[in-house]
């Protein structure tokens, strides 16, 4: 009970288990520009670990990130700033307890806002890059993956020189057993996975263009996927010898069907009941925008509850 007499009552004498459930309530903007900013106390419970197991920028709307305007540029100089602010205030408050980081879809992320993170988050399980992370040079891929050596998943937005990368980040993230790929997946990409991630037992496919011989590799080769979702996928088939000649179909082949049923969690959907296929919008009839947008749904979206977001 509240003792009317006392003079201890004041908001920076609240009790800090109590400020710090308050505080699981807030964003990170909240949390940086605006409690821990009140008083010593009050910043002293901002850096509780539990307040920082998940690093969520999500949040960050347009005017802290840079949506693609006309003619869709994925850069800009103001939103890279703020971004490394956030990051700087962040992870001071954190103190290296971050565990899991989201990047906002649309972000503006380079070289140096990775490596700082990487520098001052040792121990993080599970990363989900931005769309524009293909930017990220090789050097910066490696300088800061060599940090995260106990990554264990991992989402993976479009990318351009993804076979480098993904060889960069084989090497140095060995126990990486988890893996969403938001581009489309071919027979290269496939090897690569192959090759670089020994330890995969999960991967995810979902909403994008499958090419058959690529999943045939993948369940022929990866002997411990254990769960794999090519949900509301598109799956090409190339002729025998060609690789311009092809066909393309809402559901796996025969042959990806009988491999698949071997796996504790193998995730299809039918095509002519399923909602998701049958909503998704053909390339003619979607804008630009619209189609960030639903690319954005498919990053955030997942049957598999570990890789939602």
């Amino acid at each position: 009970m509240r003792n009317e007499s006392s003079s201890d009552h004041s908001w920076n004498n609240m009790d800090n288990d109590i400020l710090v459930k308050i505080f699981m309530t807030l964003n990170v903007m909240g949390l940086i520009t605006g409690v821990s900013q009140v008083c010593s106390s009050w910043r002293s419970a901002c850096c509780e670990p539990v307040l920082w197991k998940k690093l969520d920028l999500r949040m960050l709307k347009p005017s802290f990130v840079c949506y693609p305007p006309k003619p869709y540029p994925w850069s800009n100089r103001l939103s890279t700033k703020i971004l490394m602010s956030v990051l700087k205030r962040s992870l001071n408050l954190s103190r290296g307890n971050v565990t899991f980081l989201i990047f906002n879809f649309f972000e503006c992320i380079r070289d140096e806002h990775l490596i700082f993170t990487a520098k001052r988050i040792r121990n993080l399980k599970r990363l989900v890059l931005p769309a524009t992370w293909h930017q990220i040079t090789i050097g910066g891929t490696e300088e800061a993956f060599k940090m995260w050596e106990g990554l264990e998943s991992l989402t993976i937005p479009w990318f351009c020189s993804r076979m480098e990368h993904m060889e960069v980040i084989g090497t140095y993230c060995k126990n990486l057993f988890e893996l969403k790929i938001d581009c489309e997946f071919d027979l290269n990409l496939a090897c690569a996975l192959t090759k670089n991630f020994r330890k995969l037992k999960l991967v995810s496919l979902r909403c994008k263009t499958v090419h058959n011989e690529a999943l045939i590799h993948i369940l022929d080769n990866s002997e411990n996927l254990e769960v794999l979702n090519i949900s509301h996928c598109l799956f090409i088939q190339f002729e025998k010898g060609s690789q311009t000649s092809f066909t393309l179909s809402h559901e796996p082949v025969q042959s990806i069907i009988e491999k698949g049923s071997g796996l504790k969690q193998f995730l299809t959907c039918q095509t002519k009941s399923c909602d998701t296929c049958k909503s998704a919008p053909s390339v003619e009839g979607v804008s630009r925008s619209m189609w960030y947008e639903l690319e954005q749904r498919y990053w955030r979206e997942d049957e598999v509850s570990s890789l939602a977001h």
